[in-house]
């Protein structure tokens, strides 16, 4: 059977589809983004209520009409949280980078 272009496209948009996670922690309130690459979903979850945090991601995977076994990517600025919330990611099969703010290099130009 002779595939055509439509459908090849369509092939890999299904293959290429990655959930994007990013993280704010605070001591009593974590602010979430999902992204497909197209759309933005904004959620804040209670501060280490992992089965709430949960239930947003697998809610999101819904709404964004993906897969459950999508790929996963998530990332958060290194803090006061530390390494527990990447070993959970890790272990749910997220991607996970952990960022040190210190490394980014910034523009002091731009600063105020």
């Amino acid at each position: 059977m002779k595939k055509t272009q439509e459908t090849l496209q369509l092939e890999n948009s299904i293959k290429a589809a990655v959930l994007y996670i990013a993280f704010e922690f605070s001591s009593s309130k974590w602010k979430l983004a999902f992204s497909d690459g197209s759309k933005i979903r904004y959620k804040t979850v209670t501060a280490g209520n992992l089965a709430q945090l949960q239930r947003e991601i697998d809610l999101t995977k819904r709404k964004f009409k993906m897969n459950e076994d999508v790929r996963a990517v998530s990332c958060y600025e290194a803090g006061r949280d530390g390494f527990w919330i990447h070993r959970y990611l890790v272990s749910q099969g997220i991607e996970n980078l952990v960022v040190d703010s210190a490394s980014l290099e910034v523009n002091r130009r731009k600063r105020l």
